[in-house]
C-alpha cells in the first residue's frame, strides 16, 4: 500500500494568479520527484471567485513551460480539516489564515511558501497589478519553493 499523499493548499489573495501558479509548481515538481501530493489552491478574498486564474499569469506560466489551471474559490475554515499543510504566498495572507484557524493544530499548518527556499520570510510579490516581467518572476520564485518544499517532503517520507 503506497502512503498517503500529502495534502496541501496554496493560498493568496484572491486565487488567481500566485496560489493557483504555485499550485501547479508544486504539482509539477512531486510528479518529478515521485512524492505524493494533493494541491489545491485558494484565495483568503471572495474577489474572484468562480474565475479562472488570471490570463497575464497563465500566458506567462505557459512561456516558461507551467500549465496553470483552476477556478477560484475562497478558503474556508474546514480547509483546515481537509489539508495537511496550508501555504500562505504572503505574510498578510499568513495573517489572515492565522486569523481563521480555529486553534493551535490548525495554526501549526501553516507556512510562508517562501520559507522552503534561500529567502525565508519573504512573501512571494502579488503580480496581479505590475508589469509582465512580475508574473515570469512569479514562475521562477513558486517553482523554487515548490523544489524545497518537495524536497522536505520527500526527507519526511524516508
Amino acid at each position: 500500500m503506497s502512503p498517503r499523499p500529502t495534502r496541501v493548499l496554496m493560498v493568496c489573495l484572491g486565487n488567481i494568479c500566485r496560489s493557483p501558479t504555485a499550485e501547479a509548481a508544486l504539482e509539477e515538481a512531486a510528479t518529478a520527484a515521485g512524492v505524493p501530493v494533493e494541491v489545491d489552491s485558494a484565495g483568503t478574498a471572495a474577489y474572484h471567485v468562480g474565475q479562472p486564474p488570471n490570463p497575464p499569469m497563465v500566458a506567462a506560466a505557459a512561456r516558461e513551460g507551467l500549465t496553470v489551471r483552476g477556478t477560484a474559490r475562497q478558503v474556508a475554515v474546514e480547509d483546515f480539516d481537509r489539508f495537511d499543510l496550508i501555504v500562505a504566498m504572503d505574510t498578510a495572507n499568513l495573517a489572515d489564515l492565522r486569523v481563521l484557524a480555529r486553534d493551535d493544530a490548525d495554526r501549526a499548518k501553516l507556512r510562508l511558501f517562501r520559507d522552503w527556499t534561500d529567502r525565508p520570510g519573504l512573501g512571494v510579490p502579488d503580480p496581479y497589478a505590475g508589469p509582465d516581467e512580475g508574473f515570469t518572476e512569479v514562475v521562477h520564485i513558486v517553482r523554487d519553493a515548490a523544489r524545497g518544499l518537495v524536497e522536505e517532503l520527500a526527507a519526511d517520507r524516508s
